[in-house]
């Protein structure tokens, strides 16, 4: 771009729609999961939907992937236990460390979960073409890479260190 050609406006405010959107996503998805009448938080269904991608992992692991504090999510993991939709398993070979895992009570509520978050995603991409919508998540994957590169980051995908020039 040449000094005196105008930035790209689309371009300068993808960060602030790229948070809109997915601001408003959470707040559909949370307004659907009360009127749906599910009684928990966002935060703890957030912990529920990771722990079933990493089912048997421990609360180290699982703050990390989550990007929380091991404290804040080990208040969550208190209030799902309480629950019965989570147990604390204690690891054979260090009875110290805990594995996490779901109940079978955790299984239909996770499936409503995924069946409300289909249709929150369902209205944000109505009157979107299919080819489209395949377009778009092979872009938001390009630029999570892109981003990505640009960091360190652990097996959990946390970042550990910012790469590049400063100046």
């Amino acid at each position: 771009m040449s000094a005196d050609q105008p930035p790209d406006s689309s371009i300068q405010t993808l960060g602030f729609l790229m948070h809109d959107v997915a601001r408003m996503h959470r707040k559909r998805f949370e307004q659907r999961a009360r009127a749906a009448q599910l009684e928990l938080t966002r935060a703890l269904y957030s912990v529920l939907a990771h722990l079933a991608r990493h089912e048997g992992c421990n609360q180290t692991f699982l703050a990390q992937v989550l990007e929380v504090e091991p404290i804040t999510l080990m208040k969550q993991l208190d209030r799902l236990e309480e629950l019965a939709l989570i147990e604390r398993r204690a690891a054979p070979a260090d009875r110290r460390t805990r594995h996490l895992y779901l109940t079978p009570a955790a299984r239909p509520l996770l499936d409503r979960i995924h069946e409300l978050g289909a249709e929150v995603r369902e209205e944000a991409l109505a009157g979107i073409d299919p080819a489209d919508r395949r377009r778009l998540v092979e872009i938001l994957q390009a630029m999570k890479l892109n981003l990505a590169g640009s960091v360190d980051l652990d097996m959990a995908g946390t970042i550990l260190e910012v790469r590049g020039t400063h100046g």
